[in-house]
Formats: structure tokens, sequence, C-alpha cells
């Protein structure tokens, strides 16, 4: 049973010195599929495009793991995302798919975000760094 408190923690240990975003994407795969506690709607996200976050234009690419509690309903976040250049290829690229537990086989998720192109093309590039980081929202 997963501990949300734990949850980045784990799954930075889980990625180790992983920094190859596929090998990345295939332990995010493993990771959302594990039950948290006091968890009453699992959510995955998978998301991409060019954001200025930081001052600067960039495209990112990223997974999202939102744990729903029972308690208070509160909402909370583990991001693992991978910034990229904004190269050409990647400007018009942008994309926002959810998958939440009370809708579907979370398989069918995963196969239809690796059949996208926002999620295959920056793939092809090496990414500048990966950012691992759990949140309230």
């Amino acid at each position: 049973m997963l501990h949300i408190k734990n949850a980045e923690q784990l799954l930075r240990k889980q990625i180790g010195e992983h920094t190859d975003p596929a090998k990345v994407w295939e332990i995010f795969k493993e990771f959302s599929q594990l039950d948290a506690e006091n968890e009453y709607e699992k959510a995955i996200l998978f998301q991409c495009g060019v954001f200025d976050f930081t001052g600067e234009a960039l495209f990112y690419c990223g997974f999202v793991r939102q744990f729903a509690r029972e308690e208070g309903g509160e909402l909370e976040q583990l991001h693992c995302e991978f910034v990229f250049e904004p190269v050409q290829e990647l400007k018009d690229l942008e994309a926002e798919t959810w998958y939440f537990d009370s809708e579907g086989d979370i398989e069918d998720f995963f196969k239809e975000v690796e059949s996208l192109k926002e999620f295959q093309k920056p793939f092809e590039y090496k990414p500048l760094k990966i950012n691992i980081y759990q949140k309230q929202t």
C-alpha cells in the first residue's frame, strides 16, 4: 500500500538515475497502478506543451498521478515531467489526457497515450532535465 506522503520519495527511488523518457514512462506506469492509502479515486494525467513556468519558454512532457483522498476531499499531485528545448517539431504539440479509475481500464489509457504523436515525438529528443515533485492542489 502506497502512503501518499511518501509517494515522491518512492517514485524517485524507482526512477533512480534513469533519464530515458521511455524507461521512466514504464516505471511511472507501474507506479501509477499502486493502491494508495485513503484514496477514493485514482487519476492519471499525460500532458505536454510549451510553457513559460520559469521565465523561459520550454517544452514540457509529463505524467501526473493525482491522489484524491477520502478525508476532506483533498487532492495531491505527483508530477514527473521532462523538460526539452522547444525545437520547431515540438512547438505545436499540446495534449492533456486524463484517466480516472471510475471510467475504465488503465491499460486502455496507457495505449491511448502511447499512440499520441504528442507522446511519441518528444521522446526522439534528449531532455534537458527531469522534474519530480509533489504538491497539494
